[in-house]
C-alpha cells in the first residue's frame, strides 16, 4: 500500500545541557548563511573564532535552567507530538520528526523516509510565519538533499502557517488559562530577525519600514514576518477581545539594535516602571516551550519586571502537544491530500 510521509522540523536543540554539545548546536546552527548573512569569510571569522568560544559556556548555563529530567523540552514535544499525529492520520501515514540542526538529523531522517519509498511527502516546518533563517533554511536544505534521491516523489511544503484556524484556536485554548482581566498588560512577543532579513522580502526595493506592515496583509508583504507577526496577533486579540490600548507586540532574543523594534525585555522594564504589577505574555512564534519561553520570557523578564517594580510576568504557555495542535497538524495534513 502506498503511504504518505509527514516531515516535521523544528529547530534543533543540543544533545545535552554540557558545553561539548551546546558548542555543536551553536557551530552548526550560526554557521548556516540563512541565519547570519554574511560574506562567507566574515561569518567564519564572527562564528568560530568569537561567538561560539566566547559564549558557548554562557549558553550552556542558561541550557541547565531549561533541562529537564527527561531532556530538552524541545524534544520532548517534539517526540510527543510526532506520536500523537502518528495515531490520529493512521497507518495510511508515517509521521517523523527532524531538527534542523543536531539531532535527529535531516540527513538521518529523510534517509528513513526514501526507504520507506513513500509516494507523497508533506514537509511541514514547525514555524507559523515565514523567515529565511527558519522556514526558509529548513526547506532549502530539505530540498538540497532530496535532490540527489534517484526517484524523487511527489513534495509538498507547508512555508507558513499564521492563519491557521486551529493554530489560533489553541493559542485561544491556552489563554483561557488565565483570566486575562487581571493583567495590566499583554505582551505578544515574536522572536527577533534583523531588519534587513525583512528588508530583503520586499522585492520591490523599499524597505520593510515603508510598508505598512504593521497593520494589514498584502500580497507584497504575504512573507514578511514582521507583517504576519502583527496580523497574527489582530487574530488573536480579535478572538480574545483585547483592547488595543492593553496590548503590545514586540520582539526578543535580539543581537543588536539593527533588529526589528520593539525590544521585548525594554517593553517590560517601561511597563514595570508605568506601575504595572501583572503582565502576561503570548510567544506565538514557538509552537513548543523552549528556551525562549521558559528561560528568557519566564526567568529573565521576571527578573526585569521585578527589578523595575513589576511583580509578575505570566507566560501563556506553548501549544506543546495539545490535542486541539494535534488536530489542527491533521487538517494541515489531509488538505494536502
Amino acid at each position: 500500500m502506498s503511504k504518505t510521509g509527514v516531515l516535521l522540523i523544528n529547530l534543533g536543540t543540543p544533545d545535552e545541557a554540557k558545553v561539548g554539545a551546546v558548542r555543536r548546536y551553536l557551530f552548526e546552527f550560526l554557521n548556516d548563511p540563512r541565519v547570519i548573512d554574511l560574506p562567507w569569510l566574515l561569518r567564519k571569522i564572527l562564528v568560530n573564532l568569537i561567538i561560539v568560544p566566547f559564549r558557548a559556556a554562557g549558553s550552556t548555563n542558561i541550557y541547565k535552567q531549561l533541562w529537564t529530567k527527561g531532556g530538552s523540552p524541545l524534544m520532548i514535544h517534539g517526540e510527543s507530538i510526532t506520536k500523537k499525529l502518528q495515531a490520529q492520520l493512521g497507518d495510511k501515514f508515517g509521521v517523523h520528526l527532524a531538527m534542523r540542526y543536531q539531532n535527529p538529523s535531516m540527513g538521518k531522517v529523510l534517509k528513513e523516509l526514501q526507504l520507506l519509498n513513500y509516494k507523497k511527502i508533506i514537509i511541514i516546518p514547525l514555524f507559523p510565519h515565514y523567515a529565511s533563517a527558519s522556514s526558509g533554511s529548513a526547506m532549502e536544505k530539505a530540498m538540497r538533499i532530496i535532490s540527489k534521491w534517484w526517484v524523487i516523489p511527489e513534495i509538498s511544503m507547508i512555508s507558513q502557517f499564521w492563519d491557521d484556524d486551529g493554530y489560533i484556536n489553541t493559542f485561544v485554548e491556552k489563554a483561557k488559562e488565565h483570566k486575562i482581566e487581571e493583567y495590566d498588560h499583554i505582551l505578544f512577543s515574536y522572536h527577533g530577525l534583523p531588519e534587513r532579513h525583512v528588508d530583503k522580502v520586499h522585492e520591490d526595493g523599499v524597505l520593510c519600514s515603508d510598508h505598512d506592515c504593521e497593520t494589514e496583509m498584502t500580497e507584497e508583504n504575504k512573507y514578511c514576518y514582521k507583517a504576519t507577526c502583527y496580523a497574527t496577533t489582530r487574530l488573536l486579540v480579535e478572538k480574545l477581545n483585547i483592547p488595543k490600548e492593553k496590548y503590545t507586540v514586540a520582539f526578543q532574543s535580539r543581537l543588536d539594535n539593527k533588529w526589528l523594534k520593539p525590544f521585548s525585555d525594554k517593553v517590560i522594564e517601561e511597563r514595570a516602571k508605568l506601575g504595572d504589577k501583572k503582565i502576561l505574555v503570548f510567544s506565538p512564534a514557538f509552537i513548543a516551550d523552549c528556551l525562549e519561553t521558559t528561560v528568557e520570557i519566564g526567568i529573565e523578564y521576571q527578573g526585569i519586571f521585578e527589578e523595575h517594580g513589576g511583580e509578575k510576568v505570566q507566560l501563556v504557555e506553548s501549544l506543546n502537544d495539545h490535542p486541539m495542535w494535534v488536530d489542527a497538524l491533521e487538517k494541515m495534513v489531509r488538505k494536502r491530500m
